[in-house]
């Protein structure tokens, strides 16, 4: 694991752009854990990721669990929300069939309820929230290849 980098982001608009360099530097493989309260800004990160892929229109999972995205260059990026789910229904989920997936990058909000998530190859952003509009993201990496994208943030 490298030292965890900190970012500020001051407004929504930030951390969509936090969330497109992320996504600039993210490969296939990777599983993203994003930690934080209700309305930190966790799906805009996600949103502003995927649009680095070619993908608009990511809305938050809440109700849907999971939401799968397919860009032009045939990478899925599979965003998972499991805030309304205890440990059972987190396992009848399947993302382990995701993580780590050639093809894909896995989001994965509130992780905090996954019993067994990845331990390699995962991004983990963590955010804090310093007043209303502004957020400490804090992102580290575990394995190879999630040392590599926080090297090319």
């Amino acid at each position: 694991m490298n030292d965890a980098k900190i970012f500020v982001s001051h407004s929504e608009d930030d951390t969509r752009k936090f969330g497109h360099s992320l996504g600039d530097a993210l490969m296939p493989g990777v599983t993203v854990l994003l930690y934080g309260d209700l309305g930190a800004g966790k799906t805009v990160l996600v949103r502003g990721a995927a649009e680095a892929f070619g993908i608009t229109g990511v809305r938050s999972p809440s109700f849907t669990l999971i939401n799968e995205y397919t860009s032009g260059t045939g990478i899925y990026i599979i965003h998972a929300d499991l805030y309304r789910l205890d440990p059972e229904g987190v396992c009848a989920l399947g993302l382990d069939e995701y993580a780590g997936a050639d093809d894909a990058v896995l989001f994965v909000e509130w992780p905090e309820r996954w019993a067994n998530p990845p331990v390699d190859d995962v991004v983990r952003v963590y955010f804090t929230a310093l007043n209303e509009a502004e957020r400490e993201i804090r992102i580290s990496a575990y394995g190879a290849k999630s040392e590599e994208v926080i090297k090319r943030l």
